[in-house]
């Protein structure tokens, strides 16, 4: 027993229970689309349970939302970065067929789409071949970056001839990974930098009548020669893709420099593409692979010019309000990716071990 400060005797009390109350989730039988709300789109899910909703349909309306705006079709390859999932989300060979019929679905008459990228990245060769099937048959295509679009994901959309960011997306750096003689992959320019490193403090101990460091030369020693030249190979691959991309779609109307009266030169045309696909290949500026970058340092770093949905009437809406639901649709069920359209869909799940 204690006392208070007038003295009195005080008697401790006993902490009273803290009473959890569940709020019950609220069925939804319509749609998700018409009970979100404006600038807390997600969290306004939250309080709905998955209850009869047409899953196919309510991205579909989210791509109609989108496709009203742009006055074109919408075509979505979206894969599951919200949570860990068994199986690859990556671009892989797979991918080929159902992105083949995706854009089959399209009327031949249609020569502008946007395409919806949501990837961590995958196969450059099987962007490659993405672009390949695309780039003859379309005019212009806009890529629209709702989340994460990394490594071959970023490759893929500088084949684009307007990229579309919103201010929670991000690209990332293009070195690609190069398997070693364990099976892991490794950044390629990773190993490039730690070589040429070495050749640095080779060469400087050398002039001194230096011997190179044992350290030096045991890492070097390590280094498979084959390992180093799909390094040197893979980057070179993915500076070359882009550098081409950019300059023959990104570049291709651009005609005027900022002050909207000196010309752009093909020669500049050739520089800045180079420029940009070194700068976002080079991994002594990221110093990791999975290093995001926004839409304001690809802009400041890369001289990338990125359109801002804010510019565009009700397209940062719609874009929100299409992540909000993919989201929403990745947390709560057994999705991995979705190939879909107005008039196409296939959408791939994993089967998780009971």
């Amino acid at each position: 027993m204690s006392r208070n400060k007038h003295g009195y005797n005080m008697i401790p009390q006993k902490p009273k229970p803290v009473v959890k109350t569940k709020v019950p989730a609220i069925p939804v039988s319509d749609s998700f689309l018409d009970v979100m709300v404006d600038g807390y789109e997600f969290e306004s899910l939250l309080h709905y349970q998955y209850s009869g909703v047409n899953v196919v349909e309510e991205i579909r309306r989210s791509i109609k939302e989108i496709s009203d705006i742009r006055k074109r079709p919408v075509l979505c390859y979206i894969a599951n970065v919200v949570k860990p999932v068994p199986v690859s989300i990556s671009i892989d060979d797979s991918d080929d067929l159902p992105f083949s019929e995706l854009i089959n679905r399209v009327p031949p008459e249609v020569k502008d789409i946007d395409i919806v990228l949501v990837t961590p990245g995958g196969s450059a060769q099987q962007v490659a071949r993405f672009v390949n099937k695309l780039r003859p048959r379309f005019d212009n295509i806009g890529f629209i970056l709702l989340n994460k679009c990394m490594s071959a994901g970023t490759i893929f959309s500088l084949s684009g001839n307007e990229i579309i960011m919103g201010k929670d997306a991000y690209i990332g750096p293009i070195d690609p990974q190069a398997p070693s003689k364990s099976g892991n992959y490794v950044p390629a320019q990773a190993i490039m930098t730690l070589v040429e490193d070495i050749r640095q403090r080779g060469e400087e101990q050398l002039k001194k009548g230096q011997q190179p460091s044992w350290a030096d030369i045991t890492i070097l020693k390590n280094i498979d020669p084959k390992e180093l030249g799909n390094a040197i190979s893979a980057s070179n691959y993915s500076i070359n893709l882009v550098s081409d991309y950019l300059e023959h779609f990104k570049f291709r109307d651009w005609h005027f420099h900022s002050d909207c009266e000196t010309p752009v030169t093909p020669e500049e045309k050739t520089n800045r593409a180079k420029q940009i696909a070194e700068d976002l290949c080079a991994h002594s500026k990221w110093k990791s692979h999975g290093h995001a970058i926004s839409r304001e340092v690809a802009w400041e770093v890369c001289r990338l010019k990125i359109v801002h949905p804010e510019s565009i009437t009700g397209l940062d809406r719609a874009m929100r309000r299409m992540w909000a639901l993919i989201y929403w649709f990745f947390e709560n069920t057994n999705a991995v990716k979705y190939f879909i359209s107005e008039n196409y869909c296939v959408i791939r799940n994993f089967n998780p071990p009971k």
